[in-house]
């Protein structure tokens, strides 16, 4: 793996740690959940054959510390940051943007208010849920997860909201989480591990809430279509994370393009992902 160019970014109440490998035009990778830059390492070296490729820890993860570390989040805040990123790596030529879960949802903001700073944008798994017919279900499903992490703690508002992202209607009754040794990942991500457990109670108490009740602007999304590629995992197909994404592409007239795995796919399945993720960016 080709050692990164490591920089950092001021932007408005934060400091932004970023990632640079490679040469050509720009290729912004914008990570979910808690993964930070760390979690596109699997491919980040294959993609910086044909692309200057960026990646960063979003706003109050990992490295990228907040001056308030109480502050609160927004979609809009997260998208303004991703637009600092291109003025500073591409400042006169709109750059490619891939997004995954919550980054996939700072992604579409990012196309709908500054489409001239974006080529085109691929965008996995939004979990735009305000979207769906039954938006009313998933905002009490978020209500549940916010209460149930103030009163009981992290782990047990961890197993309700994965309940919530089965598919199947329950997110009443969570299920146990998993142990950790029954999830296989790629050593470079379980070697990450602890700095996860470090993210998960700003992910769980302030990007969950903020992003998962954001709704997009599908009207002005339809307009830009031709610049946007929606995205699902093979595996998640049905599940909550992947119902948004399909949805918009069927309201936009678009083909949903599907990866490998389900909606971590870029970190359990790396190299195949990256392979489909640099065949939608020749279109």
């Amino acid at each position: 793996m080709t050692a990164p160019t490591i920089g950092s970014l001021r932007v408005n109440g934060a400091t932004l740690h970023y990632e640079v490998r490679g040469h050509g035009p720009l290729l912004l990778l914008i990570p979910g959940g808690t993964g930070g830059a760390a979690s596109f390492d699997g491919f980040a070296d294959d993609l910086a054959a044909a692309y200057t490729v960026a990646t960063y820890d979003p706003r109050g993860m990992s490295r990228s510390t907040l001056d308030d570390p109480e502050a609160g989040q927004s979609v809009a805040e997260h998208a303004d940051d991703a637009v600092r990123m291109l003025d500073l790596l591409s400042p006169r030529e709109p750059a490619r943007v891939f997004g995954v879960s919550s980054g996939a949802i700072t992604a579409l903001h990012l196309l709908a208010t500054h489409p001239e700073r974006v080529e085109r944008v691929v965008a996995h798994e939004p979990p735009a849920v305000m979207v769906l017919p039954d938006a009313a279900d998933h905002r009490a499903f978020l209500a549940r997860v916010q209460e149930t992490f103030r009163t009981q703690g992290l782990m047990p508002a961890l197993a309700a909201f994965a309940a919530g992202l089965k598919g199947d209607g329950d997110t009443t009754d969570p299920e146990p989480e998993p142990k950790a040794a029954d999830i296989e990942l790629p050593p470079q991500a379980a070697a990450r591990a602890e700095q996860t457990m470090a993210d998960l109670p700003y992910f769980v108490g302030r990007i969950v809430p903020a992003f998962m009740s954001y709704t997009p602007d599908l009207n002005r999304l339809e307009a830009l279509s031709d610049r946007l590629v929606l995205a699902g995992g093979q595996d998640s197909v049905g599940e909550l994370a992947y119902r948004p994404a399909a949805l918009v592409a069927e309201r936009l007239g678009l083909e949903l393009l599907h990866f490998p795995g389900g909606h971590v796919g870029s970190t359990t399945h790396p190299a195949p992902f990256g392979e489909v993720l640099r065949e939608a960016f020749r279109v």
